[in-house]
């Protein structure tokens, strides 16, 4: 099953030698394992006393992260039956639905206030549906919303070479978007991390439909920590401290000859002299700045490893690439409300 190595050890999972208190690193397991699919859509997560009692913390803790991950939408509560990983919407996604929805009661609205009978409306209706149908053709718009430029712009050459010709997708993050707005037309489909699908809901609402993927560590990344040397003292940096719990496991997956590891925030000040320590630098995407202003070794060189992840083909094939075809075909492409783009 994917995700039962993490969700096993959950609890072992939080690692107390890290510079992250234990409530954050269980968000980050929880909120990363999701977008990087070791938790995937339906997942049953352990009980409130169970992740106490195996990991050491209070059921208070516990209780705080779990009501944090629900209000972001990435995990969901069945009354009498646990605390599961939400199920991935796709094109049944209640945004879409409303909009749906209400391009129908309008068009409903307008066909009675003509005088129109009711066959002559399921007339009409089958035969839109009919012409939806032959538009296969339609070149469908998309926007990778990520975090950072250089990796945005790396996810979605990787989904662009699984989409039909004519089809395309643009790079595009948060920063650059709350700065300068959509570039040209508003897109027909958003795609992003799971772990900012509800924001990227809320920035896109009346705009278009936001769907999610999740990601893998790239082969390259798997490659270069493979060949690690044994005895080399690794480091660890990352930007976002929740991150931290996931990447060191992740790192050992494919580094497991590998003893000494330890791990440190982009921002703290004692970067410099942490450097100084270890042998060869896994940074997580985003922590370059930091470390160039540390006097890390060059990006590129043996001793400096981006821990860079990709979209899991796998995803993009088995949900992306259908919700695409649904809106291609059917759903309105691009549902418009007044005053709803920023």
């Amino acid at each position: 099953m994917p995700g039962a190595s993490l969700l096993s050890n959950l609890a072992a999972a939080l690692d107390r030698t890290l510079p992250v208190p234990l409530s954050v690193q269980l968000k980050g397991l929880i909120e990363y394992g999701i977008t990087c699919g070791e938790l995937p859509p339906g997942t049953r997560l352990p009980s409130v006393r169970e992740l106490a009692e195996a990991g050491g913390i209070a059921p208070m803790t516990a209780v705080a992260v779990y009501r944090e991950l629900q209000g972001s939408g990435l995990i969901a509560t069945r009354p009498g039956a646990g605390t599961y990983v939400a199920d991935d919407a796709r094109a049944e996604s209640p945004e879409a639905l409303a909009c749906v929805q209400a391009h129908l009661d309008a068009a409903l609205a307008a066909a009675e206030a003509a005088g129109l009978s009711t066959a002559q409306v399921a007339s009409l209706l089958t035969a839109a549906i009919t012409r939806g149908r032959v538009r296969d053709g339609r070149p469908m718009r998309l926007v990778m919303l990520g975090v950072f430029p250089e990796a945005t712009k790396a996810y979605a050459g990787e989904i662009a070479r699984q989409l039909k010709p004519g089809d395309s997708i643009a790079p595009l993050t948060f920063e650059a978007l709350a700065a300068e707005g959509w570039p040209g037309a508003p897109p027909d489909l958003i795609v992003t991390l799971a772990n900012r699908k509800s924001e990227a809901e809320q920035i896109a609402a009346g705009v278009a439909p936001v769907a999610s993927v999740s990601f893998l560590p790239a082969e390259a990344t798997r490659a270069r920590l493979a060949a690690l040397d044994p005895l080399a003292h690794v480091g660890l940096v990352s930007v976002f401290p929740e991150f931290l719990a996931l990447m060191k496991p992740g790192v050992l997956r494919f580094a497991p000859h590998v003893r000494a590891v330890d791990a440190i925030v982009a921002d703290d000040a004692e970067l410099p002299a942490f450097l100084q320590r270890v042998d060869v630098v896994v940074y997580a995407t985003g922590a370059e700045a930091a470390l160039t202003a540390a006097g890390a070794p060059p990006e590129g060189s043996a001793n400096a490893i981006e821990y860079r992840h990709t979209p899991d083909p796998h995803a993009v094939q088995g949900s992306l690439l259908p919700l695409i075809e649904t809106l291609r075909n059917g759903a309105p492409a691009r549902p418009m409300l007044k005053e709803a783009v920023p």
